[in-house]
């Protein structure tokens, strides 16, 4: 099989096209309970048919937490795997939130999982996690070049234990946080529109400007919405990055369900208002 086109490309072309939205699937108990839905993999199924009904032809982007679905066993991931390939079909991309981390052999066979193009969860992008050393994510890194495909680094991220080692200062006087950055920039270096290697960077954490965010790709931020954060915090978050930023919102859409009305509103004002705030910078 040829490689897709760079997943930096295709995924600037998404965003331009349908609004720069991420929407988070996270059919996690209690929602699937709003939704008058039982938790088991009836739920489940119910669950995530009707997401991708209502927005795959809507929203540029979607992350679905593979957890949500692991804890199913077979059955759920079985579901999963219907999503993913349902999403691309719908012209969406699907960015697989799984933060996958390891070494050598390992890691390769997570990259494989998802970022491999036959295999049955291959998704655009992945999530993974660099805090065994950013260099043990080269087999990831050397597939997803390969396949066209990207990676989300987590890199700052929103909940508050992960200040604990990713603002933890090395010998040379940089952050951990800040060293992935500056891996990400040179994984992107000269690659236009952006590069294809992005880092996880929360929404809610205020004032990052003692952090180059100019990585030359995708940063994927988790916390608009439910988590407190608005389309009108993010230039004030990311500053001259802020057309790189790939907000995430997961309840805040999803909340309005099962109704598939209610949810095509909430995911085309949350674009627009994300749209709007990004224009003026």
């Amino acid at each position: 099989m040829s490689p897709l086109e760079p997943f930096g490309t295709r995924l600037r072309a998404a965003m331009d096209e349908r609004g720069p939205l991420c929407v988070g699937i996270d059919p996690h108990a209690s929602l699937l309970s709003e939704w008058g839905l039982g938790d088991d993999i009836a739920g489940l199924e119910r669950f995530t048919r009707t997401v991708v009904e209502a927005l795959g032809e809507q929203v540029a982007v979607f992350k679905p937490q593979s957890a949500f679905f692991e804890r199913f066993g077979s059955r759920g991931i079985a579901v999963l795997e219907r999503a993913v390939v349902d999403l691309r079909a719908a012209g969406a991309l699907v960015v697989m939130d799984a933060k996958r981390g390891d070494i050598g052999s390992t890691m390769a066979a997570y990259a494989e999982t998802f970022l491999r193009k036959d295999a049955p969860l291959f998704s655009d992008a992945l999530t993974v996690s660099p805090y065994l050393g950013y260099g043990s994510l080269k087999p990831a890194v050397d597939l997803a070049r390969e396949s066209g495909t990207g990676l989300f680094v987590l890199a700052l991220t929103s909940n508050p234990e992960g200040a604990e080692v990713q603002r933890a200062v090395r010998e040379d006087g940089r952050t951990i946080g800040a060293t992935m950055l500056a891996h990400l920039a040179a994984e992107n270096a000269g690659q236009t529109p952006m590069g294809s290697f992005g880092a996880v960077v929360g929404a809610t954490l205020g004032d990052l400007s003692s952090f180059d965010l100019a990585v030359n790709g995708p940063l994927l931020a988790p916390g608009i919405g439910a988590q407190g954060a608005t389309a009108a915090d993010l230039p004030k978050v990311f500053g001259a990055a802020v057309r790189n930023v790939v907000p995430n919102v997961s309840r805040g859409v999803l909340r309005h369900g099962p109704d598939p009305v209610a949810l095509r509103a909430s995911a085309e004002r949350f674009a627009d208002e994300v749209r709007s705030a990004v224009s003026g910078v």
